[in-house]
């Protein structure tokens, strides 16, 4: 396995805030995203919560999933998850495209059905681009620190 990518600084200093039982699961199901898509670029925020979100692209609208974190706990987030297969019933949610996993332990990603949920949306996402990126395998921040 190839080392991992760091965590952008911006980022790094509002996670540091969190406790660290969601620290170490966030920080888990990332590794576990960027060895699933190496390629994939991050996009961080801090909005309304701390999210990190994983996109074909360097653009959002080319996203295809997201780990926000909120005070206590994350979600593994998927950007069009009205539109994926969820024969396991996994993803969760209301809104008209994102539905959500609660993540609470490892196992709640580490298995093979949501690995296999990550691929499809990493799939649809490839196939719903508009155009090819040239950005590759980066960490962008969008977050404006004072």
């Amino acid at each position: 396995m190839k080392d991992s990518r760091p965590i952008h600084p911006d980022f790094q200093f509002f996670l540091d805030l969190k406790d660290q039982e969601v620290i170490e699961l966030f920080t888990d199901l990332r590794d576990y995203i960027l060895e699933l898509y190496p390629d994939c670029n991050e996009l961080v925020y801090h909005t309304h919560a701390l999210t990190a979100v994983f996109s074909i692209s360097d653009k959002l609208s080319d996203a295809f999933c997201m780990l926000p974190i909120y005070t206590n706990h994350l979600n593994l987030g998927f950007n069009r998850g009205t539109l994926l297969k969820d024969p396991n019933k996994l993803l969760t949610g209301t809104g008209n495209l994102i539905r959500h996993i609660d993540v609470k332990k490892t196992s709640n990603y580490r298995n093979t059905k949501v690995k296999a949920l990550i691929k499809e949306a990493i799939d649809f996402a490839i196939k719903d681009m508009d155009k090819p990126t040239k950005s590759i395998g980066k960490t962008i921040s969008k977050i404006k620190r004072k």
